[in-house]
């Protein structure tokens, strides 16, 4: 990463290019692919909800795109729940509701906005999904406020789950992961589709290790964690609140 985190990308220019990319985020079968082991992270995340929290009826979805993970958590599931879809997008929340709503009988609310400033209920969602976007969180407070949140919006009992962008604590272990992640890309396109890639990564994403995400999700409060899948760059894992 050589561009530093004041001068990411603000979130008005990530919200820009997401309008214009719902159709890369519609796709059950393939998940986003630029992300390694896609849909099995989605099985994971999905499967692992359903295994963690009994019942579920008023789930969130974090930077929710278009709809995939929520699709598939209703699938597994096989009843119908409740769901706040958010994500900064207008056209991905049309998109997601829309393809929810086809599945699932349950409330669907869209709220278009930032995760950290935008109103929502304590102690309210049995499961919390945010795939794809804890990486544009910033600086250690940044970070920190926002796994509080998660924290605090769970029912007891619920749990959150994640699949993200990851980068490694060991600079070595990073340039190693990180070629490997090219290779990956170069096989779905082209050298140049690799730099492009690249490129909005270093612009747009300030992601953290695992392990860092694993202690901040203990220090706000979640006594149970859990790694479901890792590869290269890319991880699946979670943590559930203790019940009452």
């Amino acid at each position: 990463m050589t561009t530093p985190l004041g001068k990411k990308s603000t979130i008005a220019d990530i919200r820009s290019r997401f309008d214009k990319d719902v159709a890369r985020f519609s796709s059950l079968e393939t998940g986003q692919a630029t992300t390694i082991d896609a849909p099995l992270a989605m099985a994971l995340i999905t499967e692992a909800a359903i295994s963690c929290t009994k019942n579920i009826r008023y789930v969130l979805d974090i930077g929710c795109g278009a709809g995939n993970n929520t699709i598939r958590l209703r699938q597994s599931a096989n009843h119908d729940f409740n769901v706040d879809l958010l994500d900064l997008s207008v056209p991905m929340l049309m998109k997601a509701a829309e393809r929810v709503q086809q599945l699932n009988g349950g409330a669907v609310r869209t709220i278009q906005g930032d995760f950290r400033s935008v109103s929502l209920p304590n102690s309210t969602y049995d499961v919390i999904i945010a795939a794809a976007v804890l990486h544009h969180l910033r600086d250690d407070e940044d970070w920190l406020q926002a796994f509080q949140k998660i924290y605090d919006l769970l029912a007891p009992g619920g749990s959150v789950w994640i699949t993200d962008l990851v980068f490694h604590e060991h600079p070595a272990v990073q340039a190693m992961m990180w070629d490997r992640y090219g290779d990956y890309l170069v096989s779905l396109g082209d050298a140049e589709y690799r730099d492009k890639v690249f490129s909005y990564i270093d612009r747009e994403d300030s992601p953290r290790p695992v392990t860092y995400q694993l202690d901040l999700l203990r220090s706000v409060g979640f006594d149970t964690v859990d790694i479901l899948h890792k590869n290269s760059c890319f991880a699946a894992f979670g943590a559930v609140k203790r019940g009452e």
